[in-house]
């Protein structure tokens, strides 16, 4: 066995990961040492470099952890099955490259619990434009960054369905925006997209290669860690497996960063989590924290897809007799069809009088697949993803084995609340009402799913139960709160795992909610902000900025 030791082991080459290893190593004095269990990501690789090339990796054991959770009561019993990143970058690197920060009540959410208010939306936005070189927006824009490392392209949005979509959206009575990372959220726009000229740009991409010149920090693939050590409750290094060599690590700080479900898992391996359940599996107890791998929230979605009557769609490029060509041009030049990611624009709206911000997401595709590429045909099609943002259905991720190769038990708990049914019968009602408009009528070649057939409550209910995917949000198992929180797990103040020392947890499981839409943004601005709180330093003073909140209409007196 060897011994090696570090001031810092970062747990997890995702996309928390890289921002760490970037930032704790970037004084050049400091030893870091990040340990990703997955592959590298080569410059060759065309799966998780083509943008286009995105629905490949999820499912492909190259690149995906292939977790599934246990069969949901409120899906039939179906296992549904989560892509997770195994490789450097972690889900970055295989994700559909959507930069959606969330809007800026759901960090006022955040910070509105007890010991959480330097989580709120005065205290993120500093860090949210510490990250971002937002290409789309003005240099004197006090919401968005210029100068930070994660390079933004807008969606062009140029397909004539694009612009039918969103006219649709304002004839339903929903508005535009200029921006949803900006000012206002709520309405239709193009998207922020994490491309850059062309190509894939992950957290691994953006933090990680720029730093890996860097002669103080360490970066290891291959290497699967097993446990934290302890002496008492100080975490002292971890062990881990790499080509069948063991080996221990000795560090001052221990930082997990594997995401909502490989940092509860290792917790729980290492003796931290709910005593009597891991009691239960001969594992000894550190410290008593129920709160591990509880809490736990994700996003599910639908596609409602329509034929397409003019040929303007994407359609025809999915045939396999073009994709050569396609890619050549993607190899050769950057550009074309492979170059972007489809998801190009969308919008934000509520579904009901009784939210105060919106509750529901759309992403508008020229094309009709499914996120896996099945279900690929030539006829020309379109389709928005949907589904509720802000479920209050909780789960539970737990250890069933002392065998850190086995997964979790893994239970989301979807459609088991009646505010999450309410609001999934509303999404499709919504959704279906601006796919109906006048704008689309050119277009419109009639629904072909759900199709007509799925109309009342509990037939749109009994579709999404068959039908429906992860929109892969994962977070939350590990949140942060006060000790005096009986169930939080991660000090909002230092990132420490609560009862330990020389443990913190810096990824989407220390999440308190989960935002209302894709998760990679808040996760990067958690990192950022997490580096500041590691190193000691004084955090960005908080802006100012307004931001926009919807006033309900208030009926006249009678």
């Amino acid at each position: 066995m060897t011994v090696e030791t570090f001031d810092y082991v970062i747990v997890g080459g995702g996309s928390a990961g890289c921002v760490l290893a970037d930032r704790l190593s970037a004084d050049g004095t400091s030893t870091v040492l990040l340990l990703e269990a997955g592959r590298r990501d080569y410059f060759w690789d065309l799966f998780i470099q083509m943008p286009a090339a995105l629905m490949f990796p999820s499912g492909n054991p190259l690149y995906d952890w292939r977790f599934k959770s246990d069969p949901e009561p409120g899906m039939n019993g179906r296992r549904i099955a989560h892509a997770r990143g195994k490789v450097l970058g972690g889900s970055s690197s295989i994700n559909g490259m959507i930069f959606q920060r969330g809007n800026p009540l759901d960090f006022e959410r955040w910070g509105a619990d007890a010991g959480m208010e330097s989580w709120d939306w005065a205290h993120c936005l500093p860090y949210f434009r510490r990250m971002e070189n937002c290409l789309a927006a003005d240099r004197g824009d006090e919401l968005r960054g210029k100068g930070g490392p994660l390079v933004l392209e807008r969606g062009p949005a140029t397909n004539p369905l694009f612009g039918a979509f969103f006219d649709a959206a304002v004839q339903a009575g929903y508005p535009r925006t200029d921006d949803v990372n900006g000012f206002r959220q709520e309405g239709f726009a193009p998207f922020d997209r994490n491309v850059h000229k062309g190509r894939r740009l992950s957290a691994s991409r953006a933090y990680l290669h720029p730093a890996r010149r860097r002669k103080n920090l360490t970066v290891r693939t291959g290497a699967h860690v097993t446990r934290v050590n302890f002496d008492g409750t100080r975490a002292t290094g971890v062990d881990f497996v790499r080509r069948r060599h063991r080996v221990t690590v000795n560090a001052t700080e221990v930082i997990l960063s594997g995401g909502a479900i490989n940092t509860p898992q290792l917790l729980q391996l290492s003796g931290v989590g709910d005593a009597a359940d891991l009691g239960a599996l001969d594992i000894g107890s550190v410290v008593d924290l129920p709160g591990v791998g509880a809490n736990l929230q994700d996003h599910l979605e639908v596609y409602v897809q329509h034929g397409c009557l003019e040929p303007v769609s994407m359609q025809p490029y999915l045939s396999k007799w073009r994709m050569p060509l396609v890619g050549l041009q993607w190899i050769l030049k950057r550009t074309g069809p492979a170059a972007s990611n489809h998801f190009e624009g969308g919008g934000f709206a509520r579904s009901n009088d009784d939210v105060a911000y919106p509750n529901l997401m759309f992403h508008f595709l020229p094309i009709s697949v499914r996120y896996d590429g099945s279900g690929m045909n030539e006829a020309h099609g379109y389709q928005v993803h949907v589904g509720p943002m802000y479920s209050d259905a909780r789960g539970k991720l737990m250890v069933t084995s002392k065998d850190p190769r086995t997964h979790p038990s893994i239970l989301f708990n979807y459609l088991s609340t009646e505010q999450d049914k309410r609001e999934w019968v509303e999404a499709i009602r919504v959704a279906r009402t601006i796919l109906s408009q006048t704008a689309l009528s050119p277009y419109n070649g009639g629904e072909t799913s759900p199709g007509p057939r799925v109309s009342t409550d509990e037939e749109i209910l009994d579709w999404v139960a068959r039908d429906a995917e992860t929109a892969l949000h994962p977070s939350c198992t590990a949140k942060m709160g006060p000790a005096s929180d009986p169930m939080a797990v991660v000090d909002p103040l230092t990132m420490r795992v609560h009862g330990t020392t020389g443990l913190r947890v810096v990824d989407a499981s220390a999440m308190p909610y989960v935002t209302n839409g894709n998760i990679y943004a808040p996760v990067m601005m958690l990192a950022e902000k997490a580096a500041d709180l590691i190193l000691g330093r004084e955090t960005l003073p908080p802006s100012t900025a307004p931001f926009y909140r919807h006033t309900p209409t208030v009926p006249p007196m009678q």
